[in-house]
Parts: C-alpha cells; sequence; structure tokens
C-alpha cells in the first residue's frame, strides 16, 4: 500500500529561482521565505523510501542538508536522511566496527544520547533560572498571591 509522506527538506544555502523551478519540475516544492527550507508531499510505501526518493530526485538540482519526515511515526519519531562527507563516513564506519556495531544502529544512538544530554542540560538550566527568580522575587510572588486571594473590601464575594 503507498501512502504520502510529508517531507521537510533542508538545504545549505538559499536555492535560487532557478534552482527551485528546475527542482519542482522533477518534484513539487513549496519554499519558505528565504528558499533554505522546502515542503514536499511524497508518494512511497515507507517515510524512509519517501526521503530516499526526494534525495535521489533533488540531489543534482539542490544544494541538499538534511531531508526529515514532517510529521513522527507512530513511535514519535522523526526520521532523518544526510549525506556525510566521506572523512566523516569513514570515521563512523570505523567506530563503529570498534564498538562491534553496524553504522546506522551506533549513529541512532550516538544522537538518541546526545539528545537526551542535550534535553537535560535544557532542563538544568531552567531549573537554575527558576531558582534565581524565586530567589529574587519570592517576596513579591508570595503578596501577589495574598492579593488575590484575599477579597478586596467592597467587593462582591462568591
Amino acid at each position: 500500500m503507498n501512502l504520502h509522506h510529508a517531507v521537510e527538506i533542508s538545504l545549505t544555502s538559499p536555492a535560487t529561482h532557478a534552482e527551485l523551478a528546475h527542482a519542482a519540475r522533477t518534484l513539487p516544492l513549496a519554499a519558505n521565505h528565504d528558499a533554505t527550507r522546502l515542503m514536499a508531499v511524497v508518494h512511497a510505501k515507507t517515510p524512509g523510501r519517501a526521503l530516499h526518493r526526494v534525495r535521489r530526485r533533488l540531489r543534482e538540482a539542490l544544494p541538499l542538508d538534511a531531508i526529515t519526515t514532517h510529521y513522527p511515526d507512530s513511535s514519535g519519531h522523526v526520521l532523518l536522511n544526510i549525506t556525510l562527507p566521506p572523512h566523516a563516513d569513514t570515521a563512523i564506519r570505523r567506530a563503529a566496527a570498534s564498538a562491534g556495531q553496524k553504522p546506522r544502529p551506533f549513529v541512532q544512538l550516538a544522537l538518541h544520547r546526545a539528545l537526551a544530554q542535550h534535553i537535560e542540560e535544557e532542563a538544568d538550566l531552567l531549573d537554575g533560572a527558576v531558582q534565581r527568580l524565586l530567589a529574587t522575587t519570592a517576596s513579591q510572588l508570595l503578596t501577589a498571591v495574598g492579593r488575590a486571594l484575599t477579597p478586596t473590601t467592597g467587593a462582591p464575594s462568591c
């Protein structure tokens, strides 16, 4: 069963009008205001095949950076399709082999760990900011809450 998949395309540099026109003859595209991000709806059996189809059709026409599924799959994952420079690909293959893994799961695990660490660091920063805010404004905050909860004279009560 073939489905349609929404795909987002990030470009390494803004596409020219001529590049967009040429690419749109291959695949209908919608561009953002500065032509660095594009959207397409692709007919394919799976989201992964949709990403590969986009890369295959547009790799000669546009300066492709990353291609992603626009909506998460049933597991909540967004697929990412990137082409690495040869030296980076070689380094990943060597590191994966050293770890006794295949490159794809090795990269997936590394990305998952990096994202988890980033989320944890962002949460820590936010916690710190809230703590600093409360340390400097706790008395004002409590006073405001007290005023909000205390009926004023002459005001109708519930």
